[in-house]
């Protein structure tokens, strides 16, 4: 019975309260539309569409069973080839379909040093993702050494989902990898606002340095290096990750920088009623499981300390979809209507949308809905030349197209 008071309080806090409502986003639409990208070829599972950054202009997509495969950047390609295969390494299941090969990033030195990373889930342990570099072959510059493998970073999960896994390098160099709650339902341990575990973060590492017995170095203006946190009833002080870049995440999927500006940008999946997108600060608190977006989530929500919570640039409700899939700020010439907008979408509804922002004001200004197909959406990257791809679960990728 307690249980259930408890659960009700919750779901009323959820549903009746908010905070910081902001200036609404103008929701308005916008003649683009979308069309088959590079036809002959179909994928399984496509996660990751990106590009090594080498003037090559080749593409690279990753598969979540554990296969990358690349291709040259031409819409008559015929076929692709294997990159890389870790399929025996990786694990994936269809009814656990959050686990998987969830990441890849090239070194922005790829060119000289032939570095790749990979995120994914290690067959080698129940619930255990892994960040590991990879090389080229040195026979083969064309394909990767599967044999070069190097655990960077092993991360224990408590359960299947909200693995996020997007990594990315940002314009300073360091490897950012985007983590999400160690999943189950309302955060149950709390790991979203709890520095002591790097889960429910955003990481920050620099992957060319090793340091004090790991396999990565800690960027020296990391936010919390030297931040102690106060736990249990005995008030003891356990000191917080230094990896840590910002925190307070539910399951960031997908995490970009915006090659324009630099700017780190997170969609942010929710659970109940609210899915965001926020532009991540250094040290930035993005108040999950206090909060879900900009509305009080747990029962104590109102009761927080905290109050340095940071809004998301904007929201919707599960009226509108309800498993947000992060995207790209488009930065090509073949869309010109797009330029400069953050492209996003939603794997349940389908829609798709490119959001205009103020950077210097730091608001949301224009929500623009795009003609959809109404596939679902399962993740966005580009190529070269800044032309934004989506993929969705059936093989297909997408690009977007000027609609009369």
């Amino acid at each position: 019975m307690a249980r259930l008071i408890l659960m009700s309080l919750w779901m009323a806090t959820v549903l009746c309260s908010g905070v910081h409502a902001g200036e609404p986003v103008k929701e308005l639409s916008m003649k683009v539309g979308t069309e088959r990208a590079f036809p002959n070829l179909e994928f399984e599972r496509p996660v990751v569409v990106t590009h090594a950054g080498d003037g090559s202009n080749r593409i690279f997509v990753a598969e979540q069973e554990g296969v990358i495969r690349v291709f040259a950047n031409d819409q008559e390609v015929e076929e692709s080839a294997v990159f890389l295969d870790i399929d025996e390494r990786c694990v994936y299941a269809d009814n656990q379909n959050e686990e998987g090969l969830l990441g890849l990033a090239f070194h922005p030195n790829f060119s000289r040093n032939g570095e790749f990373f990979v995120y994914y889930n290690t067959s080698s342990a129940e619930h255990v993702c892994q960040v590991s570099r990879f090389r080229v072959s040195q026979d083969n510059p064309a394909v990767a050494d599967p044999n070069s493998e190097e655990v960077i970073l092993k991360i224990p999960q408590p359960f299947w989902n909200h693995n996020g896994g997007t990594i990315a390098f940002g314009p300073d160099g360091f490897l950012y990898v985007g983590l999400g709650d160690g999943g189950s339902g309302n955060d149950p341990n709390g790991n979203g606002q709890n520095l002591t575990t790097i889960l429910g973060a955003i990481l920050r590492i620099d992957v060319d340095h090793k340091s004090d017995g790991l396999n990565y170095a800690i960027p020296r203006d990391n936010p919390f290096i030297g931040t102690e946190v106060t736990v249990g009833r005995a008030k003891d002080k356990i000191p917080a990750r230094p990896e840590i870049f910002a925190y307070g995440f539910r399951n960031v999927w997908r995490l970009s920088f915006d090659s324009g500006t630099g700017d780190l940008w997170a969609a942010d999946v929710g659970q109940n009623l609210w899915e965001e997108i926020n532009i991540v600060r250094k040290g930035g608190n993005y108040g999950w499981n206090i909060r879900e977006a900009r509305h009080w989530f747990r029962p104590d929500g109102k009761d927080s300390e905290q109050n340095d919570l940071v809004d998301p640039i904007h929201e919707y409700d599960h009226e509108t979809g309800k498993s947000v899939t992060g995207g790209e700020v488009y930065r090509g010439k073949r869309v010109a209507e797009l330029a400069g907008k953050y492209v996003y979408g939603d794997y349940v509804s389908g829609k798709l949308w490119a959001l205009e922002y103020d950077r210097e004001a730091g608001v949301a200004k224009a929500n623009y809905s795009l003609e959809s197909n109404n596939l679902p959406v399962m993740s966005f990257g580009s190529d070269e030349t800044g032309d934004v791809y989506f993929t969705t679960p059936f093989g297909m990728l997408f690009r977007f197209v000027t609609t009369n």
